[in-house]
């Protein structure tokens, strides 16, 4: 369980109908395995240990204390085994029968929550056996044992920094005031779901949507074990449809019409770091809850749980496609609006022939179309100077014909040779002030052609460079509205892609392609045979890796240790783990460094769930610093 990591299983055992002996055998096998496995939470089908179909046979005083016998023989299976187990069945309390969710660990039985909500519609009639269930919790007495029996019982444990788990049956689920509701509420980061939900068309998209949003509404895992082959197919087909999810994202799904388990590292640590952010999430007391403690290990949970190398892209060819189109809307709108409210006609557009340039044309063009104003009020700017290209010269001029708008080329050269006259700079010296004071020429000119245009400069740099720093203060770092500061690096590349893809116009995909095969590099220093000798990537590191960093560390709040762990899992084969950490140090000096760079941005819209804005997702000092974070690394390189 270090960083918060918890294996946990959903379980479909084969079973028999009517017939306890043999399913807790089947149920002692499939425990077997998940302990094998390190699951720590491991949850079964609802009334698993009779079968679900059982009809009038719950009413059979043998079946109902077999059950009980079995559950008690599975209770002692638990004992040392460090897993807490919940298991299906029907049990008898003063005259009425309840169908109940048992939670073994330890060797013992530590509560029993019964099904609140009792369906008696379309193919189900519960009501003909079962009572429903007491939200608050009681006493049922077993075999001189005193066991909590209620919907409100919480099961917690102190290991990975607290874990509190909770229950509810299958129905308990889909109705509009599900009892998982106030069990977060209470405190439960985690609900299990014993279940047993037939097949019918369709019906696994609706499932899976509920798992899904229960996780994310409650902010929560959820782990959804459900009834399959074994059970009567009288009227009614099983599918084992089990699923792991946290927080919205299904981890793990079982294919249906098979037995088996699905398993999935479940994260505490962000399910908390989530809670802790979401300042709107109820803070209630839980008077009518009874808490039942048990014991856990702290042990290393062997990760199978796999993390995206681009997080900010998704992997899905449609989906990525469809969140390109949205963020190019996003940002186009953004504009949109600031150009409507300001009453301006143009724009002005530094062009370099880079990516983010690119991108920040497109989105502009896009909003003088919705405006429905004459691309040709665009100005692009080519500013040609010290370390510029023929290749992203040639590229630039390109994209400005190809979009129709006004190009205009400004030699800052001699202007900068003249400046570095001025302030005593040797130009042999290819220092920071050599490469900043061109960045500043740039945007000085600018924005005095915006003046002269009485138009708006549009800011290019990209939310990676807001991230590292790696924007000149008061040179790119400044425009009157930041089209591209809440898109990273990895996300830029694809959204121009996308626009090359999608354009209907060979000619300027043809230039986007262009683009897209150039090195990314500021171009501040000489060219060396006619060829970029500035690789931005040699210098501050590859994007990918930042990117991930960036997402990993203010999305979910993961530790430097943390983070190297996924870094080095999630880029095996790629980057080696002496590089990883190289870098992964490298983010947070600049990342911590460069804040006041980030604390008096110009405007620009959000784009997703990660942000830099200092008025909107990032309020972070400026004097912050980053030793705690570069200790925790400096120790385990020891």
């Amino acid at each position: 369980m270090r960083h918060g990591f918890l294996k946990t299983a959903a379980v479909t055992p084969r079973i028999r109908v009517a017939d306890p002996v043999y399913n807790a055998a089947m149920i002692r096998a499939e425990l077997e395995k998940a302990y094998e496995k390190g699951a720590k939470i491991i949850v079964f089908p609802e009334l698993c240990l009779t079968g679900y179909t059982c009809e009038d046979l719950f009413l059979q005083e043998a079946l109902l204390e077999s059950a009980k016998r079995e559950l008690v023989s599975l209770a002692a299976c638990t004992q040392g085994k460090d897993a807490l187990v919940f298991v299906g069945l029907p049990v008898e309390k003063e005259g009425k029968l309840y169908n109940v969710a048992a939670a073994l660990s330890g060797g013992r039985i530590l509560g029993m929550v019964p099904k609140v909500n009792i369906p008696a519609y379309a193919e189900f009639y519960e009501a003909r056996h079962f009572a429903p269930g007491s939200r608050k919790p009681d006493i049922y007495r077993m075999e001189g044992e005193e066991i909590p029996f209620g919907a409100n019982l919480l099961f917690q444990t102190e290991a990975a920094g607290g874990i509190c788990v909770a229950c509810e049956i299958c129905e308990d689920f889909w109705v509009p005031d599900p009892p998982a509701t106030s069990h977060a509420m209470a405190g439960a980061t985690v609900i299990v779901n014993l279940s047993a939900s037939n097949e019918t068309i369709g019906k696994d998209v609706y499932r899976e949507m509920l798992v899904k949003s229960a996780s994310a509404r409650l902010i929560s895992a959820y782990i959804y074990a459900s009834a399959g082959e074994g059970e009567s197919t009288q009227d009614l087909v099983f599918g084992g449809h089990n699923m792991i999810a946290e927080n919205g994202t299904i981890l793990a799904q079982a294919k249906r019409f098979r037995c088996g388990t699905v398993y999935a590292d479940i994260d505490m640590h962000r399910i908390r770091m989530e809670r802790r952010r979401m300042s709107s999430y109820p803070a209630h007391a839980s008077e009518e809850y009874r808490t039942v403690s048990f014991e856990m290990e702290e042990t290393d949970t062997a990760l199978e749980r796999q993390f995206s190398g681009m997080p900010f892209v998704p992997s899905d060819q449609a989906e990525r496609e469809k969140r390109c189109e949205e963020i190019l809307s996003i940002q186009a709108f953004g504009l949109k609006k600031r150009y409507e409210h300001t009453g301006c006609k143009n724009a002005v557009v530094g062009v370099s022939g880079g990516l983010d340039s690119t991108l920040a044309l497109l989105v502009t063009v896009r909003a003088f179309d919705l405006l429905h104003i004459d691309r040709k009020n665009i100005l692009a700017v080519t500013m040609p100077c010290f370390g510029t290209t023929d290749r992203t010269y040639d590229n630039a001029c390109r994209l400005a014909r190809e979009l129709k708008v006004t190009l205009e080329e400004v030699d800052i050269r001699e202007a900068v040779t003249v400046h570095f006259r001025d302030i005593g700079q040797d130009c042999g010296s290819h220092d920071v002030t050599y490469e900043n004071g061109q960045a500043r020429e740039r945007t000085q000119v600018l924005m005095d052609l915006a003046n002269r245009t009485g138009g708006l400069v549009i800011g290019t740099g990209d939310m990676s460079e807001l991230a590292l720093g790696w924007a000149t203060y008061n040179g790119d770092h400044m425009s009157m509205y930041g089209v591209n500061a809440g898109v990273p690096k990895t996300l830029v590349r694809h959204l121009v892609e996308y626009y090359a893809d999608t354009c209907n116009d060979h000619r300027l995909s043809e230039v986007l392609k262009d683009v897209l095969d150039t090195p990314v590099s500021p171009e501040l220093l000489p060219p060396v045979d006619g060829k970029i000798s500035q690789r931005t990537e040699e210098v501050v590191g590859p994007y990918e890796l930042h990117d991930f960093f960036l997402y990993y560390m203010l999305r979910c709040g993961f530790e430097p240790s943390k983070l190297l762990r996924i870094a080095k899992r999630t880029f095996i084969g790629s980057y080696d783990s002496a590089e990883i950490l190289k870098w992964l140090k490298v983010f947070y000096r600049r990342f911590f460094g460069q804040q006041f760079k980030r604390s008096c941005l110009p405007d620009g819209p959000k784009i997703g769930s990660v942000s830099l804005s200092p008025r909107g997702d990032l309020r972070m000092p400026s004097d912050a610093s980053a030793a705690l974070w570069l200790s925790q690394l400096d120790d385990l390189e020891e």
